[in-house]
């Protein structure tokens, strides 16, 4: 037992952000509750929750998740979860770390001792897609991810649409498994099209074909195509979750542990998926933290399927990547397409403080990239 004393967050490059809860007698763990774009949304957040929750029990992690999410009159989405996350993440961290053990024992024991993996190539705007599979092979992946295409008009070329199909065969005849991200820049009258296109090229998913406000949509591409539906990046609990389950329109479910209310929604969610045979496979284009908050959910979820990885992503740039703020980044080392489940306690990594306190000052936030159509008009990143 122990109240907790402080907490405190670090922006860090380039684009995360760091929570450490420290308690009364001197144990500390580590959170994320990095939600890109909205960094200084997130830190006001926490601010409000550092003043309620200095003095209560460190050791009571459902109690605090319950009094976040349901301690004010307005509750859930992106920013008041992303903080949540960060806060649930570092109390479990902290909770392991008194116990000396991994959180994954917490949560009922491992099932696996691996876990399959893929990382991104392409970009925002994919090219040169060969030369970076080739990369990817290098490091041990067996499987990668690239988005479909660049930013599209609610109508446009159906050339737009051959050139993805094009590098989808490209990065499958080199023997990598390929999941496509539609990242919810297409819209019906495109992804209709591009799901058909890709069909017989067996891409390993298709995700967020349609943004997740258009269930309908989304259940009427779902009923077209074969082709596997992966999302739930833009879902934030598992009551958004629910209705892309009982509609059946969804195949691989990729909630965001930094975006979710972290370690203890992700669990729930991932049981919830597996009541209805829904795979498994967390978004995670994010830090150290929260990927090795997600590893420890993978380890004892049945349904998983697949790991996000962010190591060399596109928005990695400035000199820090996934192996930064960490004294053990080998536990990141990739092998016939799996990387090892991390033994140590907690959380399993070791953060670099005096790295992380140092490239912290003066950071500024990340912002989003913005698209726009040739009249000038906005269209989805």
């Amino acid at each position: 037992m122990g109240r907790i004393a402080k907490i405190e967050y670090f922006r860090l490059p380039p684009r995360w952000l760091f929570v450490k809860i420290t308690d009364e007698d001197g144990n500390a763990g580590w959170g994320e509750a990095s939600l890109e774009g909205h960094t200084q949304a997130v830190e006001g957040c926490l601010d409000a929750w550092v003043e309620r929750y200095v003095g209560l029990e460190a050791d009571d992690i459902e109690h605090i998740w319950q009094l976040s999410y349901r301690g004010g009159f307005y509750r859930g989405g992106p920013v008041l979860m992303s903080a949540l996350a960060g806060v649930d993440i570092a109390l479990w961290d902290l909770k392991a770390r008194k116990l000396n053990v991994p959180i994954h024992q917490l949560l009922g024991g491992k099932v696996r001792n691996k876990l399959r993996v893929y990382a991104w190539i392409g970009g925002d705007r994919p090219s040169d897609v060969e030369v970076q599979a080739n990369v990817r092979k290098s490091q041990g992946f067996k499987a990668i991810k690239m988005n479909g295409t660049e930013d599209l008009g609610w109508l446009d070329s159906p050339s737009k649409l051959e050139e993805c199909v094009a590098r989808l065969k490209t990065v499958k005849a080199l023997g990598l498994d390929a999941g496509v991200d539609f990242h919810g820049r297409v819209h019906k009258p495109m992804a209709k099209q591009l799901a058909a296109a890709l069909e017989p090229h067996h891409p390993l998913f298709i995700e967020e074909p349609l943004l997740s406000e258009h269930i309908e949509g989304i259940k009427a591409i779902a009923a077209q195509t074969y082709c596997p539906i992966a999302l739930g990046e833009r879902l934030h609990s598992r009551w958004e979750v629910r209705p892309f389950l009982e509609a059946g329109c969804v195949d691989i479910l990729q909630p965001d542990i930094s975006h979710v209310g972290g370690i203890s929604e992700m669990h729930r969610i991932g049981a919830m998926a597996e009541a209805y045979d829904v795979a498994l496979a967390p978004h995670c284009p994010l830090g150290p933290i929260a990927l090795a908050a997600n590893v420890q959910v993978d380890a004892v979820s049945a349904n998983f399927a697949i790991q996000e990885m962010s190591l060399g992503i596109h928005y990695n740039v400035g000199g820090q990547d996934l192996t930064s703020y960490t004294k053990n980044p080998e536990v990141w080392n990739v092998k016939d397409g799996y990387i090892e489940l991390m033994k140590g306690p907690g959380l399993g990594i070791e953060v670099d403080e005096e790295q992380v306190r140092r490239l912290s000052k003066d950071v500024k936030a990340w912002v989003n990239p913005m698209f726009s159509g040739p009249g000038g008009e906005i269209r989805e990143w």
